[in-house]
């Protein structure tokens, strides 16, 4: 049965960087992955890319032939897709066997209320993929409150849209050390707490917010989010090994994946890691980790796995040792 994510996120967010960072990290755990670029307008992706729906529709094409924006260029392309889903199919019988990794566009209105992308991928749920929604925000959305606020609906409206198991992601979160210092800790925003602690700060952000008005509007949307009870955010940062694999780990309990015998034959210090439940990201005071003592964390994890590495180089120095030494015998 394939298993795979749907990358989708806000134009900024780190979606491209993070199925990079991600396919890498997946080969040095030994899980066989693949990306398929579903943006027509992502002529430059920084990874191999197994199936491009560039080489179906692209988007410069749609904008001259159809007198259309890049937005309008877009939501075209995904409906185009759709309507010519065999192609994909086709493609993505020559990758069975990998995990797969889809690159969305950055445009949320095909995320929040257009229906294409959710019946492209509610095609594929009916031919046996195990799909989980992994949505990306850029972390720098929790140094404004009415920009967290946003954040935190269009989330909600992302879950509900597409339908699928769901991991809302803070991207980025190695950046918010270097921003301003925030009025809550890190936690406050991951679990989504109650908004209405907000409330000062968003009347605070502009005088036209300070209105009887708007403090009704701001208490119900607050009412409204904590009545669904459904957002939640883990944090990561793309090059930091732990931050990932305590993420995919979450991924993979969303979408029942079971490790496997690639994995469980594989001897890379990261494949050990992985199939080692205490390796599980063990700092749960993100604040701490991420703002507080990030620099401290750096250079402990930095020394972790030049000490690793130091081991595993000596290990292979000695198997070598001795298949030359069994060589000569």
């Amino acid at each position: 049965m394939p298993f795979a994510q749907l990358v989708v996120g806000s134009p900024g967010s780190g979606k491209s960087t993070y199925c990079d960072g991600m396919q890498q990290f997946m080969g040095a755990i030994g899980r066989a992955c693949s990306v398929v670029n579903l943006d027509p307008a992502n002529d430059h992706a920084n990874y191999p890319c197994a199936l491009d729906i560039r080489n179906l529709i692209r988007l410069e094409d749609i904008m001259r032939e159809e007198r259309l924006g890049p937005n309008g260029g877009i939501l075209y392309a995904l409906e185009e897709l759709e309507h010519n889903f065999e192609w994909l199919q086709e493609g993505l019988r020559e990758f069975a066997d990998d995990y797969l990794l889809f690159d969305c566009p950055g445009q949320v209105e095909l995320y929040t209320h257009h229906n294409s992308l959710r019946n492209i991928f509610y095609q594929l749920q009916r031919l046996g993929f195990r799909f989980v929604c992994v949505h990306l925000s850029d972390s720098i959305c929790v140094t404004q409150p009415s920009l967290y606020v946003s954040n935190v609906l269009l989330s909600l409206r992302a879950m509900i849209q597409m339908d699928m198991p769901h991991v809302n992601v803070l991207s980025k979160i190695d950046k918010v050390s270097s921003y301003d210092e925030l009025p809550f800790n890190l936690e406050y925003y991951t679990d989504v707490d109650d908004l209405t602690y907000m409330t000062p700060y968003l009347e605070a952000e502009s005088p036209a917010l300070r209105s009887e008005k708007f403090g009704r509007l701001n208490e119900a949307v607050a009412k409204m989010i904590e009545s669904y009870g459904l957002v939640r955010y883990e944090v990561l940062a793309v090059e930091n090994k732990k931050s990932m694999m305590h993420l995919l780990r979450v991924i993979d309990r969303a979408g029942g994946y079971v490790f496997g015998g690639a994995e469980g034959a594989n001897d890379a210090i990261w494949a050990v890691a992985m199939r080692n439940e205490s390796s599980m990201l063990d700092v749960q005071d993100i604040q701490e980790r991420w703002i507080d003592q990030k620099e401290e964390y750096d250079r402990l994890e930095d020394e972790a796995e030049e000490e690793r590495a130091r081991i595993a180089q000596a290990q292979a120095m000695e198997l070598e040792d001795r298949r030359q030494r069994s060589q000569g015998d």
